[in-house]
């Protein structure tokens, strides 16, 4: 066998070890918390546009787990997936109100202000967001994006605050803040892989 085919077979064995390590850890039927089946299967549903299955599961988790704050992130999300903006802010303007370290509310607030054209506002989300969890500014791991068949790698927050920092230095008529075919092939908030 040639060194070449021998390194890919041995690459070949780990992806697939891996794979098969992932599967059972997903399937496993332990709960981490109380719904934590429910939940993945609610961010399943999100990442897949199912979004009436996906808001169940994720009310079904706040029925057996009303502590859970990633559940109601998760409704949120599929609000602001639905574009019901009124919706999705209620729920992160009261999540950031009673747990003001959880930086993915801060971050989808982010994400809800800049769908909306409140920038500034967006920008000033998006500083908070890094600030109480810098590892944002790195996106969907490798794992994620191989599991979810995500080709490139997302913009983040990071990305996402960098770029309208410099545009609004600009005059107003040289600002480019939205591009709609971008925009809009831009899936569930990419803060949202495992909260």
């Amino acid at each position: 066998m040639r060194p070449q085919d021998l390194r890919n077979l041995m690459i070949g064995l780990l992806v697939v070890g891996f794979l098969a390590w992932g599967f059972s850890y997903i399937t496993a039927d332990r709960e981490e918390f109380p719904g934590e089946m429910t939940y993945r299967e609610g961010n399943y549903r999100l990442a897949r546009g199912e979004y009436e299955r996906a808001l169940e599961c994720f009310r079904e988790v706040q029925k057996i787990n009303p502590s859970y704050l990633p559940a109601r992130l998760g409704e949120a999300l599929v609000y602001i997936q639905t574009k019901d903006y009124e919706q999705a802010r209620r729920i992160l303007d009261q999540l950031i109100e009673e747990d003001p370290q959880f930086a993915e509310a801060w971050a989808n607030r982010g994400i809800l202000n800049d769908r909306e054209g409140r920038f500034e506002e967006a920008m000033r989300d998006y500083e908070k967001a890094l600030e109480l969890k810098p590892e944002l500014a790195k996106g969907p791991s490798f794992l994620y994006r191989l599991l979810h068949n995500i080709k490139e790698k997302p913009p983040t927050i990071a990305d996402r605050l960098k770029y309208l920092q410099a545009e609004l230095q600009k005059p107003p008529e040289e600002r480019l803040l939205r591009v709609p075919e971008k925009d809009e092939k831009q899936g569930p908030l990419q803060t949202g892989w495992r909260f």
